[in-house]
């Protein structure tokens, strides 16, 4: 699941605090200027918390063992809306793989089983609290094709999910939709609920008139059902897939229609927010072209379609050929380049070749289904971009973890108690990051014809990581023995602590290298190629060295002292790099148009220091630098700074025309409590038109306790907004204030716009 409505955890609201969160993709509210929404999505709002079980089977860290084959599932559903529950039957066809068989086992969770028939007698069925146990009077041959029929109720807590007016949300627009990762669907009807089954799906729903079914595949038959006088749906998924993968939306969704090539594509949404899916959705076709040049597979399934809806349990989900979708990711054009469904978008439809076509075998290998998503958005991002913002992203995935964790847990780990446990930084942002290092070591051209072949290859199956690495191992000639044991089957990644010193008699420059991770069984000494580039006068020179020892000293013979020293000048290379060199090479880095990545590292690396001349060199790159990103981590080092001249700076600096900037350096200002940091909130408030802004600006102000603070607050309940997010956040600084004189006019504007806010945002201002 995934990423990009742009946002900046500290601006609005603090996701920051949650990460590593649970482990999904953060839970999206508002993006930040460079992250995309994956990427807040990405790591904790796959599935939130409230998807764990309490108790989970030590079985679970391991595939489960298959003694038959599901061939075909078919479920019946009606559902009703007003009780909050589901009637309905599964089929389930099925083989005895290579033995014979005197029972099935199926995962079930709290549902009422009703009867059960099959085309072979059924001797006697029981239910436990987590399974469905059928016995057959006779034992099943292997060459038997059995299908069963299991008729069953449920109230799920799990794995569908209602919205309706009584829950608080709008009149006239009751839904549901279903959420299977990573193995929900047990809730709702009886299932083999693992990865490692794969299978062809088909639903038929019935729904009150004016209400549409989305599933998978393709819609095989709808219309108005003689006995029930509801209108029923059929779709047909005939490729198969897995089981968490199976979807079902339900409600009176409007849709956008387009194709790519004889593709079908549409976008759903609710009526009242059918306006705002043209700007989340616009790049899908582009998208869709791009991946299937650049991954080398033609699109695996019959159509693409995409559903936004109310509250969904995570960013979103990648159900093969209809993606489920928070209507938070859906957003207004007055936000500018603030919001993004671009990452989240990219990520899902990346899903669809890698999680759906080939889909990891148990959850221990999970980064092959989020880690490829993840990259894959980000060469989107470059394809779109261009490089420097494919390598902004990458430093985004990378900032979220590196140094930030003493992780000694490898990525393909059986320890984990809870399968929600995987779906964190290592499946996401460091999966990316294995793929990128692959990448950078392979070349494009040899990386995509491996990854092509991988894919060709397990097709429609299962795959793990050995299958990865002895595709690549195949197609290069290369063994990747030691990359794959050192980053992905230990923990952690090299902590490099580097030392430049230059030589003047003997004209050397010496780089001097410790790994500093703490190196035990579970995280290995990193054996690792890298390049350093030296600049001096018009000329540049690039070495290569291999770090394989705790300690090690480089010398480099240049014909002068250098101005520029880089080590992984081109950003290859999964590690926590802290760089000591002298502030002139720092500041000559940050002047040097041609490297972004040098710029970004120069501003990382000054912004705990409080020179005039670090202060001064960081408010040209706010105001000057030629990349947004740079401009975005300048505002942020200036805030961080701390001082007088540094607010003077961001005050300068309020009239940028990137709304990404401009609201860093809106935050930025916030972190002062100060003055002329009230007077620039209240000219913002009577200037800027873009909503985010606002919004942070109006938190900011909560702050103060200037008698006009109250007024200016009052008057912000009034701002319309796009699902009165202004007044939201205007709520939420009369909070802060804390003065009895609020109350009734956030009670009055409560009751006055209820119908505005959204059932969270209503709840959130309560």
């Amino acid at each position: 699941m995934k990423q990009t409505l742009r946002r900046t955890p500290t601006f609005l609201t603090p996701l920051g605090d949650l990460f590593p969160h649970l482990s999904l993709a953060w839970i999206l509210t508002v993006s930040t200027p460079a992250e995309s929404l994956e990427q807040q999505t990405i790591y904790c709002s796959k599935h939130g918390h409230f998807l764990q079980d309490a108790t989970i089977l030590d079985a679970q860290r391991y595939a489960p063992s298959r003694l038959v084959d599901i061939l075909h599932v078919r479920l019946h559903v009606t559902p009703d809306f007003e009780a909050r529950t589901v009637e309905g039957s599964t089929e389930i066809t099925f083989q005895p793989i290579s033995q014979k068989v005197e029972h099935l086992s199926l995962d079930a969770v709290d549902l009422d089983i009703r009867n059960i028939t099959s085309n072979l007698r059924v001797d006697h069925w029981h239910v436990s609290d987590r399974q469905l146990f059928i016995y057959f009077e006779e034992p099943l041959a292997t060459d038997q094709e059995v299908t069963l029929k299991i008729e069953h109720h449920a109230e799920p807590q799990k794995g569908m999910y209602f919205r309706t007016p009584s829950m608080g949300y709008k009149e006239g627009e009751a839904h549901l939709f279903t959420q299977g990762e990573p193995r929900e669907a047990r809730h709702w009807f009886p299932c083999f609920d693992a990865p490692n089954e794969k299978f062809t799906s088909e639903i038929t729903c019935l729904l009150p008139e004016g209400m549409v079914a989305l599933s998978n595949g393709r819609l095989i038959q709808s219309g108005p059902d003689a006995e029930t006088k509801l209108t029923s749906f059929t779709w047909l998924q005939d490729k198969p897939h897995v089981n968490y993968l199976i979807s079902l939306v339900a409600g009176p969704f409007v849709k956008m229609e387009d194709t790519y090539k004889e593709i079908p594509m549409a976008f759903w949404t609710l009526p009242s927010e059918k306006d705002q899916a043209i700007h989340s959705f616009r790049h899908t076709k582009a998208m869709m072209a791009f991946f299937e040049e650049t991954i080398g597979v033609p699109y695996p399934w019959d159509k693409y379609d995409q559903v936004c809806v109310n509250d969904f349990v995570a960013g979103g989900m990648e159900n093969t050929s209809l993606t489920s979708l928070t209507d938070r990711t859906l957003f207004t054009a007055d936000t500018e380049n603030l919001r993004s469904s671009q990452g989240l978008v990219a990520h899902e439809l990346a899903h669809q070749w890698f999680g759906d076509l080939v889909t990891c075998k148990d959850w221990s290998h999970l980064w092959l289904n989020e880690g490829f998503a993840t990259y894959y958005d980000a060469l989107f991002e470059e394809h779109l971009h261009g490089r420097d913002a494919f390598l902004y992203q990458m430093y985004q995935n990378a900032r979220g973890f590196i140094g930030k964790h003493s992780d000694a847990t490898p990525m393909v780990d059986r320890t984990f108690t809870d399968p929600m446990q995987q779906f964190g930084y290592r499946a996401y942002p460091k999966g990316s990051w294995i793929l990128h290092m692959l990448r950078s070591q392979l070349g494009d051209t040899l990386y995509h014809a491996c990854i092509q072949a991988y894919l060709e290859r397990y097709a429609y199956q299962n795959a793990v990581t050995e299958n990865l690495s002895a595709v690549i191992e195949e197609k290069s000639g290369r063994s990747f023995d030691r990359f794959f044991d050192q980053y992905v089957y230990h923990g952690g990644h090299p902590s490099l602590g580097l030392r430049y010193q230059w030589d003047g008699k003997h004209r050397l420059a010496k780089i001097s290298i410790q790994q500093k991770q703490s190196i035990s069984e579970k995280v290995l000494l990193f054996d690792v190629a890298v390049k350093l580039r030296f600049r001096y006068g018009d000329q540049t020179v690039d070495h290569e060295i291999r770090v394989d020892q705790e300690n090690e000293d480089f010398y480099v013979s240049l014909p002068q002292a250098p101005t520029q020293v880089r080590f992984d000048p081109d950003y290859t290379l999964l590690a926590h790099v802290d760089f000591q060199k002298p502030n002139p090479l720092w500041l000559a880095q940050l002047e040097d148009n041609s490297d972004m990545m040098g710029r970004l590292m120069a501003v990382e690396a000054l912004k705990n220091q409080k020179s005039k001349a670090i202060l001064s060199a960081l408010t040209k790159r706010l105001q000057e630098d030629p990349f947004h990103g740079v401009r975005i981590e300048a505002a942020k080092a200036l805030g961080h700074m701390h001082t007088p001249d540094a607010l003077s700076a961001l005050l300068n600096s309020v009239h940028q025309t990137d709304a990404r900037v401009r609201l860093a350096v809106h935050s930025g200002i916030s972190s002062y409590y100060h003055p002329s940091a009230l007077e620039s909130a209240k000219a913002t408030l009577e200037e800027e038109s873009n909503p985010l802004i606002i919004q942070q600006v109006i938190r900011a102000m909560g702050d103060y306790g200037n008698e006009e603070i109250p007024s200016i607050l009052l008057a912000q309940l009034e701002k319309p907004s796009y699902h009165n997010t202004i007044a939201e956040n205007a709520i939420q600084a009369m909070r802060t204030q804390d003065n009895p004189v609020f109350i009734m006019p956030i009670l009055e504007g409560l009751i006055q716009a209820e119908g505005q806010f959204t059932t969270r945002g209503l709840a959130s201002a309560l």
